[in-house]
């Protein structure tokens, strides 16, 4: 739980941290080198626009720097760099790292353990990651990857065993160092619908791990979609982190097609209004990761967070914790 400590008067609205995810920081730098050979001088520079967008808290993903990589020094030197931009780095994200990749499971499970040790050493409370594996050929040359197939997680019981056996390692690895495993929902893995990922925390039945209801992912598909309410009705109460983004959707009524974009949070489908109301009788206090694809990704993610600041601003105060 998150509070204003050291502050006499009861604050008005729910300590949910809104922070920046890590898309639209740069991934080389001018002289072309990955950001992981650029140094924490130009670490430090990406993290400042960050915090010059009026962000106090980040996201920090391995798709802009693979923190499961960097060895002790380097993350002692990430850290710093944090620390003098003037952020709190919420949590850290590591997406597609199945851990029941067919052809690379074993390597993304050590991957896992480093970057989960990397995590605890930055002093991050929420590890997030998800069972999405590396985008395909088609997905990378189109415009929008979701509009091309992606791979597919097998359903059957030995696939999902391993998954619950490997999941439970990581969650018992965060708890061990002070964290909490959020699962994030995407497309066609066992964390690919609402129900899916409910069963799936379910059935790993530990208290180290929670959902990243990233209703975005689903609602963006051009194909049909379950309807954004339930989703959110079903996956919030088992919330520790969300990755907040959303799109503007239209569909036949025949469901032949559908077509979506990126879009600010206030002006997509998801009605977020309805689902901050959602989350706080659900609850949810934990951080909110504003993220967005395309264009101005940071400066769209620093329009989001006044929106949703306004929101939360709106919410009752008559929670213990409000």
């Amino acid at each position: 739980m998150y509070s204003d400590e050291g502050t006499n008067a009861m604050p008005k609205t729910p300590p949910w941290p809104l922070a920046a995810c890590s898309l639209g920081l740069a991934t080389v730098d001018g002289h072309g080198r990955p950001v992981a050979d650029a140094g924490p001088d130009f670490w430090l520079a990406e993290l400042a626009k960050v915090r010059g967008l009026g962000f106090d808290h980040l996201e920090l993903g391995d798709i802009w720097l693979p923190i499961g990589d960097l060895d002790p020094a380097a993350v002692t030197a990430l850290g710093q760099a944090v620390k003098e931009a003037h952020l709190d780095a919420c949590a850290v994200h590591i997406q597609r790292r199945s851990v029941i990749d067919p052809e690379s499971s074993a390597d993304n499970l050590a991957y896992h353990h480093r970057a989960i040790d990397a995590a605890a050493a930055l002093g991050v409370p929420i590890y997030s990651t998800g069972l999405h594996r590396p985008l395909t050929p088609a997905q990378q040359r189109a415009l929008w990857f979701w509009t091309a197939p992606g791979p597919v997680d097998p359903t059957d019981p030995q696939t999902r065993a391993l998954a619950v056996r490997r999941l439970r390692e990581l969650a018992d690895h965060c708890v061990e160092l002070g964290m909490k495993l959020a699962l994030e929902l995407y497309e066609d893995t066992l964390l690919g619908t609402a129900e899916d990922a409910v069963r799936l925390i379910e059935d790993l039945d530990h208290d180290g791990i929670g959902l990243n209801p990233d209703v975005g992912n689903l609602i963006r598909l051009h194909r049909p979609v379950e309807d954004w309410r339930e989703a959110y009705r079903r996956t919030l109460p088992h919330a520790v982190y969300w990755h907040a983004k959303n799109y503007q959707r239209d569909e036949a009524g025949d469901g032949s097609w559908a077509t979506s974009m990126p879009s600010t949070l206030r002006d997509g489908l998801i009605n977020y209004r309805d689902v901050i109301a959602m989350a706080d009788a659900a609850g949810y206090r934990g951080p909110i990761a504003c993220e967005h694809y395309g264009g101005d990704s940071l400066g769209v993610a620093a329009a989001n967070r006044e929106y949703l600041a306004s929101l939360i601003a709106t919410l009752p105060t008559t929670r213990e914790d409000a």
